[in-house]
């Protein structure tokens, strides 16, 4: 098996086990500050399934999730944390939360998603004053949407 072959195959292994824990990641975003970037899905969602082994492995080859934290979160599993991270929503959810000024800023992309998307979406919680200059916003943005600004750690 080639590099790449053998590359793609880990990447969809680890997107479809949901081996990177939202405990790492939390732990990862508030130590170093990085961005946390969080799916939530369930193996029984076509839209998750194709999130998990499609649109992510694609968003992490492009280099994106290097600058964050990042987990998956499986709702059969793990269905506390994942109805808190949805407020008890639809799935598949896409949340970002960021640290600014103000607290902690959180963002959802809910439903289907192109790479496209997911990576413009990732990006603004990456670089938020210079891409929100430029474009319109992608998602749900709870902290303006009039509902209390949560950190990471709610869940």
């Amino acid at each position: 098996m080639t590099n790449l072959g053998l590359t793609a195959l880990v990447q969809v292994m680890v997107a479809v086990s949901g081996s990177e824990s939202y405990a790492d990641a939390h732990r990862e975003t508030m130590e170093t500050g990085r961005p946390l970037v969080v799916v939530v899905g369930a193996d029984w969602c076509p839209a998750c399934n194709v999130l998990n082994t499609t649109v992510i492995p694609q968003v992490r080859q492009r280099g994106v999730l290097r600058k964050v934290a990042f987990a998956i979160v499986n709702y059969d599993r793990e269905q506390r944390l994942a109805e808190q991270l949805t407020d008890h929503g639809p799935i598949p959810q896409i949340l970002t939360f960021r640290r600014t000024t103000d607290g902690w800023r959180m963002r959802r992309l809910v439903g289907a998603q192109s790479v496209d998307t997911v990576e413009r979406f990732i990006t603004e919680a990456i670089r938020p004053r210079e891409v929100t200059a430029r474009t319109q916003p992608a998602a749900a943005d709870d902290s303006v949407a009039g509902k209390p600004q949560r950190s990471p750690g709610h869940g």
